[in-house]
């Protein structure tokens, strides 16, 4: 399977040339970075070149690096995109970065893969990256009201906002959050002889 991708990530370099900020093999998936001021045009070229042919765009990601520290990324945010070519048999993910941290935004993929519908709205609802182009960037798994994007790093456990139904008013009313915020750490609770067999 190596072998496989090793052509892959040639073949991309060929096609690409500088475009492809990084490239890597692990887990027996091809990754590369893309910068976003190419992001859509890389997209049709992955889509239409004959030597490619990523007909299926299977999954968009927003990713939040605020706390990563394993590489050196310079932005925040970023959207992982999950191709196939099921005419080549092919898997591929493509990463970009969004260069703003304080409004993330990139090129939409509806046009190129339909299916990026969905997913973007899901990247936009729960990450905040908004994307350029999309014929209907709205909210999409939280409420109309809601306060904060859940899935970036820093948004608290508890939220910022609560509901719930008041009898009085006979409606639904939201209000700041009264519980207390608390850290979650896993209590560990082992007795004296953990681990020991018995023997002696």
């Amino acid at each position: 399977m190596s072998e496989k991708l090793e052509s892959l990530r040639q073949l991309l370099a060929e096609k690409l040339g500088d475009k492809v900020q990084h490239s890597v093999i692990a887990n027996g998936e091809l990754t590369v970075v893309v910068p976003a001021a190419e992001y859509l045009a890389i997209a049709y070229l992955l889509r239409d070149d004959p030597d490619l042919r990523f007909e299926q765009l299977v999954d968009l990601t927003g990713l939040d690096y605020s706390t990563f520290s394993g590489q050196d990324f310079s932005t925040r945010f970023a959207v992982a995109v999950h191709l196939l070519s099921v005419s080549r048999n092919l898997r591929l993910r493509v990463r970009v970065l969004a260069p703003d941290d304080s409004f993330p935004m990139l090129d939409s993929m509806c046009e190129v893969w339909p299916s990026a519908n969905w997913f973007e709205r899901e990247a936009f609802d729960l990450f905040g990256i908004v994307f350029r182009g999309h014929p209907d960037l709205r909210r999409i798994l939280t409420d109309y009201g809601f306060v904060g994007y859940p899935f970036r790093k820093d948004f608290p456990i508890s939220g910022y906002v609560e509901m719930r139904y008041d009898q009085e008013q006979g409606r639904v009313v939201y209000q700041s959050v009264t519980i207390e915020p608390r850290e979650n750490t896993p209590r560990i609770v082992r007795d004296d002889n953990y681990g020991n067999s018995g023997r002696g």
